[in-house]
């Protein structure tokens, strides 16, 4: 088997997107590959915005304190085989296939016990990450929930740490039309006498968390109260931090990430972590730590004269807090924003919370079968009066960070270009970049 027939195998599986909410499926997949799960040191993240970010910052701090890592992320840029990295590495194409292999053997078997709906693509995903854990092994693993929590694939295991990062409208068609209903999705990873690390919530979803929490005798640490970011500044490259938690303060902690919500996130995984060991890390090793490190897709400077930045927000939270990050970060007098959404997303209010925000605004599509059409986009945006002084469309994300590229270097160096409203959007740009197909 080679990797392309590995792809074309998990392609035919149930996307992400369609679900049928059980762990039936997925726990007896896990069973027949001899419970994988169940020897797993876990800090396991759920959350709305924030939790890929976390749980890089989590897993990095964890390999700074000289264990062997596992990392479980979702969805991807480029590739399935990055959302399984090992000691902060994604896993090789020839590992991939063998896991896969290793695997095959029983989706079948569980496809025919639990007719009408097969496994998913995130649920093989989920299971081989468990295998690569396990077999490897690692010594910890940072575990990022794929949707919702209760009833997500990652929720088959008893992890040491539970991080809840912040929580929004989103997904709603499965997880719950309030804020309230999808809190308490997501407190479904909570166990009982797991300590349980919380970001700063929505007043509604943290009384849901908090009643979770007691009701399982959970020691809670919430961002705001129990820890906190105590000072920050923003400097050239990132920001300049101070954090505090029960376990002690961390001062001039450079972190090389833009935006309010990424020193939010150091501090949730920072106390995830040291909830982990029940210590404080030593200080030099959490600098090191935070000044190496990165979180592809967000914020992320991609070039320079022109700048560009792809960033990975899909939700109206996230386009808030993207919105801040790079007002506070970036001096743009022009700036010229590539658009491309999923037609399942809240594009309306995405577009409310964006106009007015560019001068200069390019609509496209991605690859991905579940794209909103550049038509339909444009139908949108031309309905809202004064969304950006001058709208372009684009057939592909191609021809849009070409003709974005064109327009800044016209402008000059106060323009620059931010790409976003989708992953794959961030990850088409992104390959197009290293590829130097933007010129």
């Amino acid at each position: 088997m080679v990797n392309s027939d590995v792809m074309s195998a998990l392609a035919s599986r149930w996307p992400e997107n369609k679900i049928n909410p059980s762990l039936d499926r997925i726990k007896l997949l896990l069973d027949y590959l001899g419970n994988p799960q169940d020897g797993l040191k876990v800090i396991h993240i759920a959350g709305t915005n924030g939790k890929t970010s976390t749980s890089r910052m989590v897993e990095r701090l964890l390999r700074a304190l000289d264990l062997r890592t596992g990392l479980f992320t979702s969805p991807h840029l480029n590739h399935p085989r990055e959302r399984i990295s090992i000691d902060g590495s994604p896993i090789g194409v020839n590992n991939f296939e063998e896991i896969y292999q290793h695997v095959e053997p029983f989706l079948d078997l569980v496809d025919e016990q639990i007719t009408g709906s097969p496994l998913t693509f995130f649920e093989v995903l989920t299971a081989m990450s468990f295998v690569s854990f396990a077999d490897t092994p690692v010594d910890a693993v940072s575990l990022e929930v794929g949707m919702g929590g209760s009833w997500d694939a990652t929720n088959v295991l008893t992890p040491m740490v539970s991080v809840i990062t912040p929580i929004d409208l989103d997904h709603q068609e499965y997880l719950g039309n309030t804020i309230e209903e999808i809190a308490k999705e997501k407190a479904g990873i909570i166990k009982s006498e797991i300590p349980v690390i919380v970001s700063n919530q929505n007043k509604d979803a943290a009384k849901v968390i908090l009643a979770k929490a007691i009701e399982n005798n959970s020691p809670i640490m919430r961002e705001g109260i129990e820890l906190d970011v105590l000072e920050r500044s923003v400097g050239i490259g990132g920001q300049q931090l101070t954090i505090a938690n029960p376990y002690g303060t961390h001062s001039e902690l450079f972190l090389p990430l833009f935006g309010k919500h990424q020193a939010s996130n150091a501090a949730v995984a920072l106390t995830a972590v040291e909830a982990f060991i029940d210590r404080q890390i030593d200080h030099d090793l959490v600098q090191e730590a935070f000044a190496e490190f990165s979180s592809p897709g967000r914020l992320q400077i991609l070039k320079r004269n022109p700048t560009i930045v792809i960033d990975a927000a899909h939700n109206p939270a996230g386009i808030r807090a993207t919105k801040q990050g790079i007002n506070e970060s970036f001096q743009f007098d022009n700036l010229i924003l590539i658009l491309a959404f999923m037609g399942d997303k809240d594009i309306d209010q995405i577009l409310e919370e964006l106009k007015g925000f560019a001068q200069i605004v390019i609509l496209t599509q991605t690859k991905s079968a579940r794209a909103l059409s550049t038509l339909d986009l444009e139908k949108k945006v031309r309905n809202i009066s004064q969304f950006a002084n001058r709208v372009e469309v684009s057939d592909n994300s191609e021809e849009a960070i070409k003709l974005a590229t064109k327009l800044a270097n016209e402008l000059g160096n106060s323009a620059g270009v931010i790409a976003l409203g989708s992953v794959v959007l961030a990850g088409e740009i992104g390959s197009l970049l290293k590829g130097g197909k933007s010129n």
